[in-house]
């Protein structure tokens, strides 16, 4: 099997909507590991000023791209959904966001600029690049990890030949990175996802999904995989962008976390909050259009300290989230 030959088995996750700042990334890079900048939810431009600022320290980095979903949403479900959650919206003074039906995340403008300005490592979610867009990026010189979350998905990424797999399971915070979003995804336990994937696909596996304690990191370690990916565990760090609201709730025992689309449209995990319990059996699979929906009541929400109605993303393994320096949260987990 291929190697991937990575600075320090313990990676950082790319954290998209403000945990993953260039400071984070930097610490990481410092700590002799890698971390992924995450381009989702930035414009090319924004991702380019994020590199600048991130490559005046370091050189040992990745960036993050969110795939486009080509299948467009039900208009119908997202124009109900809105219903259902209007009146709330409203009695709280927040609002809601206007119609936004097409979307790709600046998708080529990304491409072109990871292209012209090549990074080390390139990571993709919610769905597989064409082979062009490997074969563009890989004649930059970058490396590339595709993220899967089963056995098929796993063997559809292999046919790209990646370096390497990025395997997540049920466990991880945020959204997962299924490929169809309208799929109930399974909630297989990561070691045993790993080796299902290491035994149908000859490519390095890093295994992501509720890693916040050594003996978890050493179990899929054990189960085949080479290295892994750690966010939530991070969330607490000095360095992390997290909001005050979302530390507050991590550190709340009576916390606990569940999978959802309420916030969003895409399944992801994170703490419960009033919004989710009341609405998300009302939730089509409708992402990114109920991103767009909901993004102006998750940011009144945490402009007033609101946690019931904050997309609060949250592992499994939240409550072993510490604080400090992400030197020392990384120090931790290694093997």
């Amino acid at each position: 099997m291929r190697r991937l030959n990575l600075p320090s088995p313990v990676l950082a996750a790319p954290m998209a909507g403000g945990p993953s700042t260039p400071a984070l990334v930097q610490a990481v890079a410092d700590a002799g590991s890698l971390a992924f900048v995450p381009a989702g939810y930035r414009t090319a431009e924004d991702l380019a000023g994020d590199l600048r600022q991130v490559r005046s320290g370091t050189g040992e980095l990745g960036v993050n791209l969110f795939v486009p979903d080509p299948v467009p949403a039900d208009r119908e479900a997202v124009a109900r959904y809105r219903a259902v959650i209007a009146a709330e919206v409203e009695s709280l003074g927040a609002s809601l966001g206007p119609e936004r039906w097409e979307d790709d995340d600046d998708w080529d403008a990304k491409v072109d600029l990871l292209c012209q300005d090549p990074v080390p490592w390139v990571s993709f979610t919610f769905g597989l690049p064409s082979a062009s867009v490997v074969r563009r990026l890989r004649g930059a010189g970058s490396r590339m990890l595709l993220t899967v979350t089963d056995v098929d998905e796993a063997r559809a990424a292999a046919e790209l030949d990646p370096d390497g797999l990025v395997v997540q399971s049920a466990a991880a915070g945020g959204h997962r990175g299924t490929f169809d979003q309208r799929r109930t995804p399974g909630h297989d336990d990561l070691a045993d996802l790993v080796a299902a994937v290491t035994s149908v696909v000859v490519l390095p596996v890093v295994a992501a999904g509720g890693l916040a304690e050594p003996a978890a990191v050493r179990r899929v370690l054990e189960a085949g995989a080479e290295a892994v990916s750690v966010g939530t565990a991070l969330l607490l760090a000095d360095e992390a962008g997290t909001r005050p609201t979302h530390r507050a709730a991590l550190a709340d025992p009576g916390s606990t976390t569940t999978t959802m689309r309420a916030y969003t449209g895409r399944v992801a995990r994170g703490i419960r909050t009033a919004f989710s319990d009341r609405y998300e059996s009302a939730a089509p699979a409708a992402y990114p259009a109920v991103h767009h929906l909901t993004s102006p009541l998750r940011r009144w929400a945490a402009a007033n300290d609101d946690r019931d109605h904050l997309h609060l993303w949250a592992g499994t393994g939240f409550r072993s989230a510490r604080r400090g320096p992400a030197s020392e949260v990384l120090a931790r987990l290694a093997p």
